[in-house]
């Protein structure tokens, strides 16, 4: 069974849905970020989504683009990066770990290289924010001969033939957004997924979590009743840890008490 997989059960066994949290690695700095991510697990995040620094990070809003400056400026490039991660899997052996970034830094180290980058360190998945269903062959591939999950991003608008291609080629979990644009905090969501979920279901895609927007224990309760089996917080969190990994410790606990049914 996959870490994914085991999260999932564990979640449902608790009556509740999966909080997924996400981190800039190497912001500010290295040590700093070391400190952070054990945060995120030690305030009970369920799952943990990173970032590697890219300088054009089109999925991005304005404050993990900045996250990704601060982490840059400082000097951090994929290897640190890959050492944040191996530390952080040989401190917390069942939390699942995925890497969410940017066909530049996969095609840089090559598909193949850099997913065995990933699963020697110890990471779960991979989702590659600007790489379509229509390109996406080789990611799934290179994936599955790591021994690591290609996450893939599905939204309300998405087709369903694209679903289906979808289906076909992630595991442990599809990443749904929760608005269109750029991921941000937003005040309030609109929610309009039952379709979406039901899609999924029926051409057997992997749990739907939703992310892109989600800020506050009443969004994590809203996307939770809206059919998700989890959700995933970022920049609230990035802000967060320039309060420090109190500050994101509290957080990630007031959003993971959320998700209890």
């Amino acid at each position: 069974m996959t870490r994914y997989a085991a999260m999932f059960e564990r979640c449902a066994a608790d009556r509740a849905g999966a909080f997924g949290a996400f981190l800039m690695l190497g912001d500010p700095d290295l040590e700093t970020s070391a400190a952070l991510l054990d945060a995120l697990v030690e305030g009970g995040a369920d799952m943990v989504e990173l970032g590697i620094p890219f300088s054009d990070p089109v999925a991005d809003g304005p404050v993990i683009q900045a996250a990704a400056a601060r982490a840059l400026s400082a000097g951090v490039r994929t290897q640190p990066c890959l050492d944040l991660i191996a530390a952080l899997r040989s401190r917390h052996a069942e939390v699942p770990i995925g890497i969410l970034t940017y066909a530049n830094i996969v095609a840089a180290r090559g598909i193949e290289g850099f997913c065995a980058e990933l699963a020697a360190a110890g990471c779960d998945s991979l989702l590659v924010a600007d790489v379509p269903s229509l390109e996406a062959v080789p990611y799934a591939a290179a994936a599955h001969t790591a021994g690591i999950d290609l996450v893939m991003i599905a939204a309300p608008n998405t087709p369903r033939a694209t679903l289906a291609k979808i289906a076909s080629l992630s595991s442990g979990y599809t990443y749904c957004v929760a608005r269109a644009g750029v991921t941000g905090a937003d005040a309030e969501l609109a929610l309009d997924h039952g379709t979406l979920f039901a899609a999924l279901a029926e051409v057997g895609a992997p749990p739907p979590v939703l992310g892109f927007g989600i800020s506050t224990p009443e969004q994590v309760r809203q996307a939770l009743a809206s059919g998700a089996a989890g959700v995933i917080s970022g920049s609230a969190i990035v802000a967060k840890a320039e309060q420090g990994p109190a500050a994101v410790r509290e957080f990630v606990a007031s959003m993971k008490a959320a998700t209890r049914r």
